[in-house]
């Protein structure tokens, strides 16, 4: 085996986005989504990880930018690996945390360029309003809260479901 420059070896390496997404229910145990304004749907509070950053300090970031408020940043709950589609050239790894429970949507101080409407669902009616690959990650996340295990997915299906090629 030949000895490869780490700087040759490091840029051959595949390379993926990552995401940082909270979960956060009212204590009825319904869903907080936001609605943003460059979005057809809703999503959880989150975001891109910037270059240098943790993804749990990237969901808290996302927190205050989008919901105006400081929550702390708690297990995770699921990872969720995609492969490249449509105009995103590359994987993108989404990591959802579990940023606990708040009361209601009174305290939230939404920025109005970004975030349109911020509300709580049922899980159903979370599930409803997510896109299709993400809407699995409201079951799964309540799932995983509750047992204290992080559940992975592999593009928008948990791997207990796919079948090894």
């Amino acid at each position: 085996m030949t000895w490869t420059e780490p700087a040759t070896w490091y840029a051959n390496l595949a390379s993926f986005y990552a995401a940082a997404a909270a979960f956060i229910t009212d204590p009825a145990g319904n869903v907080l989504l936001v609605k943003p304004t460059y979005r057809d749907y809703w999503a959880f509070p989150g975001g891109y990880v910037d270059e240098g950053e943790y993804p749990h300090e990237a969901c808290a970031r996302e927190i205050r930018e989008e919901l105006g408020i400081s929550m702390v940043v708690g297990d995770l709950l699921l990872v969720d690996w995609a492969p490249p589609v449509g105009q995103r050239p590359r994987a993108i790894v989404s990591l959802t945390f579990d940023c606990g429970t708040i009361t209601g949507i009174d305290g939230l101080r939404l920025p109005e360029k970004e975030i349109r409407l911020a509300a709580f669902f049922s899980a159903d009616e979370a599930v409803q309003r997510l896109p299709n690959n993400v809407a699995p990650r409201v079951g799964a996340a309540l799932r995983a809260r509750v047992e204290r295990s992080a559940v992975y997915f592999a593009g928008g299906s948990p791997t207990s479901s796919l079948k090894s090629p």
